[in-house]
């Protein structure tokens, strides 16, 4: 999952950054509105936005409001420390999906997070269990089974996996996956995605007869038992 922070407060961009990549998610930060804004309307879209509402040059409802208008829908967290019925009123009309007020707990950002993007699922199974012929990848677990065998990955590993089986049956490039699970600032080497295919491929299809992993090229991916 690929979040876009716009906060300009350092110390809160970090620690929310770091609190979201130790649970998996890709996480891109700017410190320029502009950039901010390009990035949320960019073609390869983010799972969430989590933005602040004081923000230099520009407030943080009036962009929601210009992403709106560009029929981005991406599901919008506002940060903000005001907390009346109008201040609420007044994000959630500008198009926001959410709000959470300052001080916070990053439990709590990363649970209405979660509830966000479930809304999506028609149950919270579809959300939590992905399964593609005997693989079962569990992401509240973090558990990864094929068959009766439990199957070990390293955290960029499982987001790897959990990618491909959100997607089973179509095929992801190597740059979408790039873009997808390293932020926008990672010094990548060019066989980086490749790599770490042939390491999930190791362990996830070795040693069974039904081969579940595919690459076309060293560029292009997909996932199914086909």
């Amino acid at each position: 999952m690929k979040v876009l922070l716009i906060e300009d407060e350092p110390q809160i961009s970090k620690n929310i950054e770091e609190f979201l990549k130790q649970n998996t998610f890709s996480v891109d930060t700017a410190w320029d509105w502009e950039i901010w804004f390009n990035l949320a309307k960019s073609s390869n879209p983010y799972d969430i936005i989590i933005l602040d509402l004081m923000l230099p040059k520009k407030d943080g409802i009036s962009i929601c409001k210009d992403l709106r208008k560009l029929d981005i829908k991406t599901p919008i967290i506002m940060l903000t420390a005001k907390d009346t019925i109008d201040n609420k009123i007044e994000w959630l009309d500008s198009g926001a999906d959410d709000y959470i007020v300052k001080p916070f707990s990053l439990r709590e950002l990363l649970s209405r997070i979660n509830s966000i993007i479930r809304r999506s699922y028609d149950n919270l199974e579809d959300w939590t269990k992905l399964s593609v012929w005997d693989l079962i990848l569990d992401t509240k677990s973090k558990k990864v089974t094929r068959g009766w065998m439990d199957i070990i990955l390293s955290k960029k590993h499982f987001q790897i996996l959990e990618l491909l089986m959100r997607n089973k049956w179509k095929v992801i490039s190597k740059q979408e996956i790039e873009e997808q699970l390293w932020d926008m600032n990672a010094e990548l080497w060019s066989d980086v995605v490749r790599s770490h295919i042939q390491i999930i491929r190791s362990k996830v299809d070795k040693d069974f007869p039904v081969k579940l992993i595919k690459t076309a090229h060293s560029m292009w991916y997909s996932i199914s038992e086909d």
